[in-house]
C-alpha cells in the first residue's frame, strides 16, 4: 500500500461551505489519494493516475454507467 504521509490534500473549488466534500492529493508519484474531508485521519482511497483520469473524465461527460 502506498504511503500518503507526504500527500498535499486539497478540496475542490466548489466544495460546500460546511466542508462536506472529498479531498484529493495528486502530488505523489504513481498514486492519487482521495479521502473524506470530515475525517482527515480516516481511510483514504488510492488510485493509479490513469484510473483517476478515467474517473474524472467520465464524471465530466456524465458517462458513469
Amino acid at each position: 500500500m502506498t504511503d500518503l504521509t507526504d500527500a498535499n490534500w486539497r478540496k475542490p473549488k466548489r466544495s460546500s461551505a460546511q466542508g462536506n466534500c472529498v479531498e484529493v492529493a495528486d502530488n505523489l508519484p504513481d498514486v492519487i489519494g482521495v479521502r473524506d474531508s470530515k475525517d482527515a485521519s480516516g481511510p483514504a482511497l488510492r488510485f493509479r493516475p490513469e484510473q483517476w483520469s478515467t474517473f474524472v473524465e467520465a464524471t465530466r461527460t456524465h458517462r458513469l454507467n
